[in-house]
């Protein structure tokens, strides 16, 4: 295995690289950027965390011996009272779910319309910009509502952004370079939360504990059975975190 003790990597990039079981010891990551990374089974010990952002999904998270998932997530909960209905349990909470995200998002449209156009390809951080958030959530929706319950192999829109580590697959678009406007993004964003709603309005206790059929061909998600509720799940998921990154770019750009 590559050794590098001693060896002075400031500034290396590593991308879609596989540093499983990697040992770093007496190691300088200050300034290290992570995105998209699994950090799966990492343990930290003697280390100093200062001025640390994390962003992403935290699961027994322990921190000098505290599990700090719950308390995270109670203070999230305070901050933004509806996040608690991002995980319903029934269709009808699934119907509550959707229309308080419809509703979030309608205003933080509403918010953007204020900014120039030029403003809404803009990036904050190296985040997506505004429009290519939106462009994302329809790839979500169609790879985890059109493609894996509804059923069709490429649903996909030539505006769809997969994420960014997603590696290249044929037949999917991932034109980050595209600048379309607002009005051709919202169009397309319409459709697609209309078909959101059509499928949570038709749900029953059984087809949401249902699995789906796996679906041929190349794409996202591979082809195997998923349960209903957690695609639809995941679907809430990437409308109310994007939603936030988005309000916060947005203050980002107004004060700009």
């Amino acid at each position: 295995m590559p050794d590098f003790t001693g060896a002075d990597l400031r500034g290396a990039q590593f991308e879609r690289t596989d540093l499983t079981g990697a040992v770093f010891r007496s190691a300088d990551l200050s300034q290290a950027q992570f995105r998209g990374a699994d950090f799966t089974g990492v343990v930290m010990a003697g280390v100093d965390l200062v001025d640390v952002r994390i962003h992403g999904e935290l699961r027994n998270v322990v921190v000098n011996g505290v599990d700090i998932v719950p308390l995270v997530d109670a203070e999230l909960n305070r901050r933004y009272p509806d996040r608690v209905l991002m995980r319903p349990a029934d269709p009808a909470g699934f119907g509550t779910a959707w229309q308080t995200l419809e509703q979030l998002w309608a205003g933080t449209v509403e918010r953007a319309r204020g900014l120039a156009p030029a403003q809404l390809h803009e990036s904050v951080g190296g985040e997506w910009s505004f429009t290519q958030t939106l462009r994302h959530l329809a790839f979500a929706t169609d790879a985890w509502v059109r493609r894996a319950i509804l059923g069709d192999p490429a649903p996909w829109d030539p505006l769809d952004l997969p994420w960014d580590e997603m590696p290249d697959t044929p037949g999917v678009p991932r034109d980050r370079a595209a600048r379309p406007s607002l009005e051709e993004v919202l169009a397309l964003r319409r459709d697609r939360q209309r078909t959101v709603r059509e499928v949570i309005a038709g749900l029953t206790k059984e087809s949401l504990a249902a699995q789906t059929v796996p679906v041929d061909g190349p794409g996202w998600p591979p082809p195997r059975s998923f349960g209903v509720r957690q695609c639809l799940l995941i679907v809430l998921n990437e409308e109310w975190e994007h939603r936030l990154y988005a309000e916060r770019d947005l203050d980002a750009l107004a004060a700009r």
